[in-house]
């Protein structure tokens, strides 16, 4: 057991961070909680209930019930813990919840992770406090969403893994930076409007267009792999893209992209392409940046010479495919 204290005085202080990660306990009893602690790590573990000492903890700021065995009503006693209310981060990821849990009570919540349960519906999100920067909601079974408009402050969406059909209701996360949706059922593109966004995620959707990125000016990460997209288009503005993933797709060429000079990573293997003609043109504003380039299983890959034509092109390049270059 990992109990970290401050010893700057020369005395033996308080602890403030207990971490039983994979103790496999199945309950606290013959452990000790201080009233100093502020971070509390129980992940991995055989807990199948709250022990009420945790809500005794006037200090604590964070906890992790990561990988348990909660359920909905063991999670209930979280709801009236009001000596925890300042609680800034509650993890119950890799559990047995069906809905979202009880938040309310947090009002300093900053980061809130519920991925991996069996969670259907975004309901009861609206309790949650509007003070969140990071909401987790992976690998559930949630269909809509909904109940995120009053999150100003979201600075991470992950809703990856889950039922999805359409992107809406983005329009008032103004300072969102990333958005995660891969592993969804998305056909089309709806980012209301997001300007300031740095990384999306829509991966492995059903998704036939690129046209929706258009104004997220700020984006650095767009990652589009294993979709059914037939054409580049709508990114000749995302003059910040870093890194741009498209593999997987049924694209036949390169379009929309010389203009990218920040481009470091692109992602293209898995398509259609049939030549490397043209290339250099189509990269033409990254060809010094660009780093690493993937074009495996198109035919164009089959080209007589085809790593050296591509070195030539990129004279910075440090991996092409799966070949490393010092």
């Amino acid at each position: 057991m990992e109990n970290q204290t401050d010893n700057s005085d020369g005395m033996s202080a308080a602890p403030t961070v207990l971490d039983l990660t994979s103790y496999q306990v199945h309950d606290l009893e013959s452990v000790e909680l201080p009233p100093s602690l502020t971070e509390l790590d129980l992940t991995t573990n055989r807990l199948s209930a709250l022990d009420p000492r945790i809500g005794q903890l006037p200090n604590l700021k964070k906890l992790s019930l990561r990988q348990n065995l909660i359920t909905d009503a063991a999670v209930e006693p979280l709801s009236s813990w009001h000596t925890i209310s300042d609680l800034e981060e509650l993890v119950l990821r890799d559990n047995q919840l069906k809905k979202i849990p009880d938040a309310a009570l947090f009002k300093k919540l900053l980061v809130f992770d519920i991925s991996f349960n069996e969670i259907s519906s975004l309901n009861g999100l609206s309790n949650v406090s509007s003070t969140l920067r990071e909401l987790y909601v992976s690998k559930n079974e949630v269909t809509k969403m909904e109940e995120i408009e009053h999150f100003h402050e979201l600075q991470i969406l992950e809703l990856g893994s889950n039922r999805l059909l359409v992107m809406e209701l983005l329009e008032n996360l103004k300072n969102l930076q990333e958005l995660w949706l891969g592993r969804n059922r998305i056909r089309t593109v709806n980012l209301c409007g997001l300007k300031c966004i740095k990384k999306i995620s829509l991966q492995s959707n059903r998704l036939t267009s690129m046209i929706g990125f258009q104004e997220c000016v700020a984006l650095e990460e767009l990652y589009l792999s294993h979709n059914g997209i037939a054409k580049m288009e709508g990114l000749s503005t995302l003059v910040n893209l870093r890194v741009l993933d498209v593999s997987a797709n049924k694209l036949t060429e390169i379009n929309d992209i010389e203009n990218l000079t920040k481009l470091e990573d692109l992602w293209l293997n898995d398509n259609n392409i049939a030549s490397l003609e043209g290339l250099a043109e189509a990269v033409s504003g990254a060809r010094e940046k660009l780093t690493t380039l993937y074009l495996e299983r198109n035919p164009c890959a089959q080209s007589l010479n085809y790593t050296s034509t591509l070195r030539q092109i990129f004279p910075n390049v440090e991996q092409i495919d799966s070949e490393v270059y010092a």
